[in-house]
Order: structure tokens, then sequence, then C-alpha cells
């Protein structure tokens, strides 16, 4: 990749998390073992002034409270996620596993002594608490999140119950996540005499040689088969979990707690998914079969999905290259989000290099609003990597300007998290499209930015499918490989199009995929925020210069506004199936625009 190697691409510094209060020095950072005899004493004093008192108390003291209350839970976010990124940056380093599991153990441990506070709160008169808030200023700062807390009580169990499922996840979920993470962590894919990790060998998708993608997608496939008892074990240990619990707190549709924690109704979520299924034939079939026609080919097999178009060039982008050109696409839109996002290279908050035992894919983790947040990739000098960037570095923005919020209040729902992401992807990539010389350049990135879009609306809503799938079929039984092979075929099928064949392999390829088994349904935000942005951007088009300063407030309101508040200073309703498919529609535009650049 240039002149650069995994040696000179940034890497952060986890030690940046370890505050100087919990103990112990920089130098220390890689097995920091934090003062939680510190942060034992803070939970007891807690409890020791507020447990069975919080019903007597004024709007004031309740305010104390809830500010004690988000220190300590800023507190254990610190450590929480130091124990994190320390993890990920070599997944198979026992020690660094070993310690990550320790610290767990002993936030979790301690979390107990919390429960009662939440329960507490949700246990007073909604009346009583909004006269207090009238009276107080103080509480008046945490009425959203009172409001929010509050959404979740029917579904509460009592204290004893809360402390059991959240002691016992730590020898049940968390451990089963951990299994399958450092099982994908550790899988090495033989091609051609060489030998891959996973995220290596997903780069080969996008090869123009066709035998490449193939040998690929063999190799990823043969390897996954080999772990499929483990994986199908993982799948069915979680989807029963998840059930047992949706059954003791009530929630109607497996879905139904995602969407909570979202805090959107089932009913928008349905809306979203109808009309993302609705449009499938106008949108991925009759895209692909465009692909099908460029590349020459009468049928494409699932390892061309990601295949080059011959108007592409095979160029590597530079990490310095870009670097200048996300920021400059960030810097023209606004100067102020500009200054944020050059932050993240000039401090070292990214870590770029594929390395193995590194977590695959790419995230962006806020931590705690006392810090920042940091940014993993897996860097390999694609264009698709240089979209990841922007997208990662979005939601490092959003991050950054939500942590005004408090700690309690910056934590985004999901259905909002993507937006600056999405958004940012679409500055890039306007400032890419500006610079095309020829129509076959504007082909080439039409090409990938309608890949891009359909991959994170209509995949990710496949992806939803299948996972409503696996979670009703798992309530009656537990469910074979052939099972969810099924399942997984169908999906990608009807999302896919008719131009698509599917070699017998194919159905093992649901147990790459992290999400399924990280976050159950937390994939349509994807889509949410895909077809939110393409919304939002129209607006930005079509209006004037406050535009850019009713988005930075969108940014900075973090979890402390619902989505319908924040989305109508800009004249949209997430309710009307109107504004779904003005999301849509960008994509069908861009299809429309390549079929005539192509004509």
């Amino acid at each position: 990749m240039s002149a650069e190697t995994a040696e000179t691409l940034p890497q952060w510094n986890v030690a940046d998390l370890i505050d100087p209060n919990f103990g112990n020095s920089r130098s220390k950072a890689e097995f920091w073992q934090p003062d939680f005899a510190l942060l034992k004493a803070k939970i007891a004093d807690l409890t020791a002034r507020y447990r069975g008192r919080l019903g007597t108390a004024d709007g004031d003291e309740i305010a104390v409270a809830i500010s004690d209350y988000q220190i300590i839970s800023e507190d254990i976010g610190r450590i929480s996620s130091y124990a994190k990124l320390l993890h990920v940056e070599d997944m198979e380093d026992p020690k660094r596993g070993a310690h990550y599991q320790h610290l767990l153990e002993e936030l979790t441990s301690m979390s107990q002594d919390l429960v009662f506070f939440t329960l507490e709160l949700n246990a007073l008169d909604p009346e009583a608490v909004q006269r207090q808030i009238s009276d107080s200023a103080a509480l008046e700062e945490f009425a959203s999140w009172l409001r929010d807390l509050r959404a979740g009580k029917p579904y509460e169990l009592p204290e004893r119950e809360e402390q059991l499922l959240s002691q016992k996840s730590l020898t049940g979920r968390v451990a089963w996540v951990r299994l399958f993470d450092e099982i994908t962590a550790a899988m090495r894919f033989p091609m051609r005499g060489n030998v891959y990790t996973q995220s290596q060998i997903l780069k080969f998708f996008s090869d123009p040689d066709r035998t490449v993608r193939q040998d690929a997608a063999e190799a990823l496939t043969t390897e996954l088969g080999k772990h499929q008892h483990v994986l199908v074990s993982v799948t069915n240990v979680l989807a029963k979990d998840k059930a047992i619990e949706d059954d003791w707190r009530g929630f109607a549709r497996p879905i139904s707690s995602r969407n909570l924690s979202n805090l959107i109704e089932d009913e928008v979520v349905n809306a979203l998914r109808n009309a993302v299924k609705a449009a499938y034939p106008k949108l991925s079939h009759r895209y692909y079969v465009l692909k099908a026609r460029l590349l020459g080919f009468d049928r494409l097999q699932h390892w061309d999905r990601l295949a080059p178009l011959p108007q592409e060039t095979e160029t590597t982008v530079s990490w310095s290259d870009a670097r200048k050109l996300v920021l400059d696409a960030y810097q023209n839109f606004s100067p102020k989000i500009g200054a944020i996002a050059e932050r993240f290279f000039r401090e070292g908050w990214i870590d770029a290099a594929p390395k193995p035992g590194k977590a695959g894919g790419a995230f962006a983790h806020p931590t705690v609003p006392s810090a920042h947040p940091y940014i993993l990739l897996n860097y390999q000098g694609k264009g698709r990597d240089v979209m990841t960037l922007a997208h990662e570095l979005g939601h490092g923005v959003h991050q950054v300007l939500a942590a005004q919020q408090g700690y309690l209040k910056s934590q985004t729902p999901l259905t909002l998290a993507e937006t600056a992401s999405v958004f940012g992807e679409m500055l890039s990539f306007e400032s890419l499209l500006s610079r095309c010389n020829s129509n076959q350049e504007k082909i080439a990135l039409l090409a990938h930015k309608t890949e891009d879009m359909l991959n994170t609306v209509v995949r990710q809503i496949s992806f939803l499918d299948y996972e409503i799938q696996v979670h009703d079929a798992r309530r009656n039984a537990e469910l074979s490989p052939e099972q969810l092979s099924e399942i997984w075929c169908s999906v990608a099928t009807e999302s896919l199009g008719p131009v698509f064949d599917f070699s017998e392999d194919f159905g093992t390829l649901w147990g790459y995929v992290p999400h399924f088994i990280h976050s159950p349904f937390y994939v349509y935000a994807y889509a949410f925020g895909d077809c939110l942005v393409n919304a939002l951007y129209q607006v930005y088009q079509d209006s004037n210069a406050d535009f850019v300063a009713r988005y930075i407030d969108l940014l900075s309101a973090g979890g402390s506004k619902r989505y319908d508040e924040l989305l109508e200073p800009f004249g949209l309703n997430a309710r009307d199936s109107a504004f779904w498919n003005k999301g849509l529609s960008v994509i069908e535009d861009m299809i429309d625009d390549l079929e005539n650049l192509v004509d």
C-alpha cells in the first residue's frame, strides 16, 4: 500500500483512558488495574445516601443523586471501554483475554449494587416527578433521561432478578459472545499458497480477477464450515437466551427490546422494512442486472457482488491521500466539524493497521465524555476503505459533539447513531464525484456508491429478515446448520434478485456476520440511517446556510431528544411512508444516472 505499512499506519493509545483518580500510571497501561476500592466506596456511599429515600426526596435532591450516579456510571464506562479496546487490539493474546474477563467480572459484580437506583426512580409517581422537574432547574437537566428510563418500566423485573440476570450474563451471553469473537479472530484462510486473516480474505471479494474472488469465497466458506458446529451452537444458545429473557420481561416480539433501546416504535421499523422490501425490484434487482451486463456475464455468482467494474482502475489510496480527501470534505461542509475530525488524526485516536489477532471490520467507540472516542479500522488502501474512514470519522465527530450532554444523555440511539457516519460518506462521495474527468470515472464511482447504499439498506434489511426468522424459529426448537443455511439463502435470493446463482456452500456465510451475535437486530439502524441521511441531504442541497447549524444541533443533542424531535426542524417525519420513499428514491436516482451514462 504505497510506502505505508502496518508499522507506519496510525495506532491508538488506550492509555488515554487511564484517569489518575483510579491509581496506576500510563507506563503500566497495557494491563492497567483500576482502583476498584475507590469505585466500590463511591457505590457504597451512593447506596447509603439514597437507597429507599428517593421517594421522599425533592427535585434538587433527586438531581444531586442522579449526578452522583452519572459519575459512577462514567467511571464504569471508562474501565469497560479500556478493557474492550485493549482486547480488540489482539484477541488471540490469552493474557489480554483473561485481563478483559477479569475487569468485566469486577464491574458486573459492583454494578449489582446500583440496580436499586433506576428501579426506585421508575417507582416514583410520574406526575409528582413532572412537578419536581418544573420546580427544579437541576432536575430539568435530566428530564429526557428520566423520560427514556421510564419507557422501560413495563419490562423491568424485581431488583433481585435484575441482579441475577446481570451476574449470570458473565457465564452466559457475555461468555458466548467472547467465544465467537475469539474463534473468528483466530480463523485463518489458506488461499493460493498463502494464509490470510478474515479482513484480508474479504479484501479479495473485490479483486478484478473472477477466479481470485471465487477462491476467496471458497476459502471463507471452507473455514466457516470447519467451525460451523460451534457457530451454530453459539447462535442457538444466544437466541434461546434472548427468548427466555424476553418472555420474563414481557416483550411481544424478539425485535421489541431493540426498538425500545432505540426509542422507536415497532410500527416505524415495520414501515422501514416494508418500504425497503417493496423497493427490492427497482433497486437491487435492477442494479445487479446492470452490473452483470457491465461485467459481461449472463449470471452473477455471490462472489461477484463486490466485483469491480471494467471502468474501474486498480489504484491504491495511500493513508495520507485518504486523510486529506475526507478531511477536505468535512472541512468544506463545516469548519467546526472539520476541526473535530482533524483531531482524530493529530491526537492519535485511530488504529488503522490490519494485524493478526486484531478485531476485523471497523468501529468508532465513544468511550466516555471525559475522554474521547477511538476509531478502529483495517485500512488496506481500497476505495471502500476510504469510505469506511469517512463513515467511522462521522461517528467519531458525532460522539465528540454529543459528549457535552454528559454520560447519561450522550449515548445516541442506534436509529440516529448512523446519521453523521452516512452523512460523512455522502460528503466524501460528492467530493470525489466532482473530481471525475470522464464518464468512465463517473460510472465507476456511481457504481461504488450505489453498491455501498444497497449494502447499507437492502443488505441490512435482508439481515434483519434473517434474524427475525431465526429468532422466531428458535422459539420452537434448536436450529440445525441446514435450517440456518436455508434461511440465509432465502433472504439473499429475495433481496439480491434473480440474476444471482448461489453455490452450495453459500449457506455458511451467516457465520461471519458479528452483528447477529453482538447486538441482535442492530442491523436495521444502518438502513434507517441511510434513508434518513438521504432525506437530510436533499434538504441540505435545497436549504440555506442555517442547515449546518441545525445539523450540528442534531448531533450535539446525543440521546437527549428523540428521533421525531430531531427531524422536525428539517421538516421530516419518519412516521410518514413518504419519508422512507424519499430516502430510497436517492438510490433509485443513482441507478437511473448509471443507466443513462452506460447507454
